[in-house]
């Protein structure tokens, strides 16, 4: 985003336009920032040439996805659902990988009669449950088997997916009984070794460490493996004071452990790939002033943008214009929910605002309305997709008549 003669514009177009036109809240996202998003990121890999599945539980418009897709990017899928919307989306079946915890025996007989590309396991009990319903339909599957490396990623405790106490998959012992399980089953080829130790990881020591474990664990059951699947959780910047994650140095780590390991790398981003494409503009109901503070109320809540009151997430909040005059108030953006997180930020020294102002809320393209939902009884946001000054509909406003 940024100001032309002092009005907030997504690409070319101005935010109080889209306002004005289609009404508040609305999520908006940046086409040609999805694009240089993507560049950047194969990019920064080239040297090995990574599989890179865009992790669909970040955003799932099917039209976001299909652009996605055309740009060269496979979908990392954690449900039946996902899987059946990547697939709607045009991403073919072999560039598709089946993650998460909980997979039914109804999504695991879907993954393999679409012949994806891997189903990563997480525990000895589904590892069994594929093997069953592979050896029902006389079919051989491609496995991974994901790892808990117990690595602390140096993030959120409600993100972090790699640590011992976490239930995300298995540990080092368990591994090597899977291992010795699948070598046994004429129904099961195990093809990778699958990591995942968080999301918004802005440091690469975790990474370091987490391959570490890898290097370590495949010296010690002496396997090969066709793919190395490392997640995703890469970082994106949400302040002026945080830097987003530096791939030239995480290439470097990946590089020097593909010296020893010959193996064909997996990524899962999502947040990099669509974080700071989104926008969600909001519209100003009321101001109220108390004693210490001016709560700002927002026609936009939690249950438009969840993370700040899941995770106490901040995003930036940006006026539609800008003007000089500072506020000597303490401003609180909130919501109408009626909620006491329903809050986005508290900030001072933000120019003066007034009611029926907009302002945006920024870097909301990851979970943002894939987070959403209808609590208290309130509409999902329309999503526009902004190609230079072309606004295209990507998901229609709810009505009330949906909901009831």
């Amino acid at each position: 985003m940024k100001y032309i003669n002092k009005k907030l514009a997504i690409e070319n177009v101005k935010i109080q336009n889209i306002a004005y036109k289609f009404g508040t809240p609305v999520y908006c996202y940046s086409f040609s920032q999805l694009k240089q998003n993507i560049i950047n990121f194969k990019r920064s890999f080239k040297s090995f040439s990574p599989i890179i599945c865009f992790s669909i539980k970040s955003n799932s418009n099917v039209n976001l996805l299909k652009e996605i897709g055309k740009l060269g990017l496979g979908a990392d899928v954690v449900s039946k659902g996902e899987l059946m919307l990547a697939i709607k989306a045009g991403i073919k079946p072999k560039k598709i990988v089946f993650s998460g915890v909980g997979k039914t025996s109804s999504e695991i007989r879907y993954a393999i009669d679409r012949k994806i590309l891997l189903i990563n396991a997480e525990s000895i009990s589904e590892i069994k449950e594929i093997d069953r319903i592979a050896r029902s339909k006389n079919r051989k599957v491609e496995i991974g088997i994901r790892l808990n490396p117990n690595t602390d990623a140096n993030t959120l405790s409600q993100i972090s997916t790699g640590k011992k106490d976490d239930k995300f998959g298995v540990n080092k012992r368990s591994f090597i009984k899977i291992i010795e399980y699948c070598k046994n089953s004429k129904n099961l080829k195990l093809e990778c070794l699958s990591v995942h130790i968080g999301s918004q990881i802005l440091d690469n020591r975790p990474y370091e460490k987490m391959l570490r474990v890898i290097e370590n664990i495949i010296k010690k059951v002496k396997f090969k493996f066709k793919y190395i699947d490392l997640g995703g959780g890469m970082g994106i910047p949400y302040n002026k004071n945080s830097k987003k994650l530096n791939y030239t140095k995480y290439n470097h780590i990946i590089k020097k452990f593909l010296k020893k390991n010959k193996s064909k790398i997996i990524f899962e981003p999502g947040r990099s790939i669509i974080g700071n494409t989104g926008t969600l503009i909001s519209k100003i109901i009321y101001i109220k002033n108390s004693e210490k503070k001016c709560f700002i109320i927002l026609d936009a809540g939690m249950n438009d943008l969840m993370r700040p009151a899941l995770y106490g997430a901040n995003h930036r909040i940006l006026p539609s214009i800008k003007k000089s005059k500072i506020s000597k108030k303490t401003y609180e953006f909130v919501g109408p929910i009626c909620e006491s997180t329903d809050k986005f930020s508290t900030l001072t020294k933000f120019q003066e605002l007034k009611e029926k102002d907009i302002i945006a809320i920024c870097d909301t393209g990851a979970y943002g309305m894939s987070l959403s939902s209808n609590y208290n009884i309130r509409p999902k946001p329309i999503e526009l997709l902004i190609k230079r000054s072309k606004i295209k509909v990507i998901r229609k406003r709810q009505k009330y008549k949906d909901l009831i």
